[in-house]
């Protein structure tokens, strides 16, 4: 910290907005709550004389809030600034903030709480905190679970280093959210000024040498080697770093349905699909690049292959349980690990490439053919397929850079597998629990600028979502995207569980399918007509492209659009 000229009547409010300005936000994410007033006030007054502060968002739900900052963080891999209203708030924004973790996105949450309940001197900081807001402990002991770091700021002194902390954790492998507990009584205690020194970007660790060389001896040697990624495109330059090392060995990519984000382009002769299970007898080399959990069950070890992970943080400490089975890590920056070993792609066995790309290229091919049959057996179905909703969408947005949020459940393997999304920063699903899809998609807009963005969602996941939060939050910050809801009518996930564990039970006997049925739910679409945005319901394959195509034509314009899709399954 330096020592700067005191400014009469500024607080730890003021404070607040001075350490993200320095560390960077461009954006305060904020759910409203009676502790940030000495927020506002610094804001209002920053506004009124020029001075420079992030750009506040006043929104209305702490889901939104949280939502937001993460779609933005995917795009931008900065942190940003979240307030949320003390305990309630913290916890009703939790399964945001988990998912943020789970997605590895970088921003700094902050609460309230008081410490005096009253009976301090100072500002009344107000009954509601003794009677009903503040939780044993304080908020820092509940974000601790969900959080890569959670502590309390003790004093308006260290309250700019804090935050100024709070980024930089925030911001470092494996990037996530960190939490800060800032009392009203500091937000109200004069501040002497002093302000946080900006944070600069993290420095990058580099695998040496000698840890790469024999990685890249293993590959020359290996046979039959695959590449496994969940989230290799997340990382700065991953997506292009991972498309330069398949093409210079010539190895197969893979990315499972735990694959959180565009990876690797779902066009390229070289994109294995999906599955890992053929490979698990018949590789000889599994390259795991930032796969926190490549095998299901755990147990289920390849039967032959070596395994190397490279990944900067190979352990996830917010994963539960993790098996890798390394037999080796390479641990440093993954993209530049990635262009190491693309370098050395020299002296390969001409005889063993040739035969593993004529391998790849047949499935590739037989891949490709099955997914326009499936197209072709879509369009000729009587109702709406859920192929045929992926594949139209793929069609009406090839060449306009569109960006696809993904939060379905039944249907991600469809929206991943015909939607086919090949760009960097191209397609992300929504992590930690369903309910954050429309806040995700909003936020990443707001960092896509004129980038298309569409979300496809579950008609179950579309009731978890604060719909009208959501909104109008596109409406007041001017962020259209496309909503193209995914309606079966029911909780398929449920169903299909409730028949996998009891195929020949009570309710397969009655047919009384309990916690699944949707039908009572109000055609979706309509919770938008309020808010002036453009709304379809259709269920005819022909009224499908039409309708799709005026959606796009709408958010072009400004507008969000919701289509509301019945389909069949």
């Amino acid at each position: 910290m330096t020592d700067t000229k005191n400014t009469p009547g500024v607080d730890g409010g003021d404070a607040v907005v001075s350490a993200f300005n320095a560390v960077g936000a461009d954006y305060i994410f904020c759910s409203s709550g009676s502790e940030w007033a000495p927020v506002w006030e610094s804001l209002a007054r920053r506004h009124r004389d020029g001075e420079p502060a992030p750009e506040y968002l006043d929104l209305t739900h702490e889901t939104v809030a949280v939502g937001m900052a993460t779609g933005y963080g995917l795009v931008t891999r900065r942190p940003q600034a979240v307030l949320l209203h003390a305990a309630p708030g913290l916890l009703q924004g939790s399964m945001a903030v988990h998912g943020a973790l789970l997605a590895g996105v970088p921003m700094v949450v902050t609460s309230s709480e008081s410490t005096t309940y009253g009976d301090g001197p100072g500002q009344d900081p107000g009954g509601q905190w003794y009677r009903n807001l503040s939780i044993v402990g304080g908020p820092h002991q509940i974000a601790q679970p969900f959080t890569k770091w959670s502590n309390e700021a003790a004093s308006v002194h260290t309250l700019p280093t804090m935050i100024t902390r709070a980024a930089e954790l925030a911001w470092r492998a494996p990037a996530g959210p960190a939490y800060l507990n800032i009392p009203l009584e500091i937000l109200l205690e004069e501040w002497d000024g002093r302000e946080a020194k900006p944070i600069v970007p993290p420095g990058s660790t580099h695998s040496s040498p000698e840890e790469v060389d024999p990685v890249a001896q293993m590959i020359r040697e290996a046979k039959n080697p695959v590449i496994v990624t969940e989230t290799a495109g997340r990382e700065a330059g991953g997506f292009e770093a991972l498309v330069a090392f398949a093409e210079a060995w010539n190895i197969p990519v893979v990315e499972p349905d735990s694959a959180v984000c565009g990876n690797f382009p779902r066009t390229h002769p070289l994109h294995a699909g999906s599955d890992i299970g053929p490979w698990m007898d018949e590789a000889d080399l599994i390259l795991l690049v930032n796969c926190r959990a490549p095998f299901y069950p755990p147990s289920r070890r390849p039967s032959k292959a070596q395994i190397v992970v490279i990944d900067e943080v190979p352990q996830r400490p917010h994963v539960v349980y993790q098996v890798l089975f390394a037999d080796r890590y390479l641990e440093g920056n993954v993209a530049n690990t990635l262009r190491q070993l693309a370098k050395r792609a020299k002296d390969l066995d001409v005889a063993a490439v040739t035969a593993r790309r004529a391998a790849q290229d047949e499935r590739h091919a037989d891949e490709q053919a099955a997914i326009a049959a499936a197209e072709a057996k879509a369009a000729q179905a009587e109702g709406i397929d859920p192929v045929l909703v992926a594949a139209t969408l793929r069609k009406l947005l090839d060449g306009q850079d569109a960006i696809v949020v993904d939060e379905t459940i039944t249907h991600s393997r469809v929206v991943k597998r015909h939607a086919l999304t090949s760009d960097p920063d191209s397609y992300f699903y929504v992590q930690g629990g369903l309910g954050q899809g429309m806040a995700v998609a909003l936020g990443v807009k707001l960092a896509a600028g004129d980038r298309p963005v569409v979300l496809t969602i579950g008609d179950g996941a579309f009731t978890y979502n604060p719909v009208i939060q959501s909104y109008d939050a596109a409406n007041a910050y001017g962020l259209p995207v496309l909503i193209v809801v995914f309606n079966n009518r029911v909780y398929k996930s449920m169903n299909l569980n409730h028949r996998r564990f009891y195929p020949d039970g009570a309710a397969a006997d009655t047919g009384e399918w309990l916690g699944t049925d949707l039908h009572r739910l109000p055609r979706l679409a309509q919770f938008a007509e309020p808010f002036g945005m453009h709304t379809e319901t259709i269920d005819a394959p022909d009224a499908l492209a039409p309708a799709l195509e005026r959606a796009l034509k709408a958010v072009a314009e400004g507008t969000t659009a919701v289509v509301d899709v019945l389909v069949t399954r």
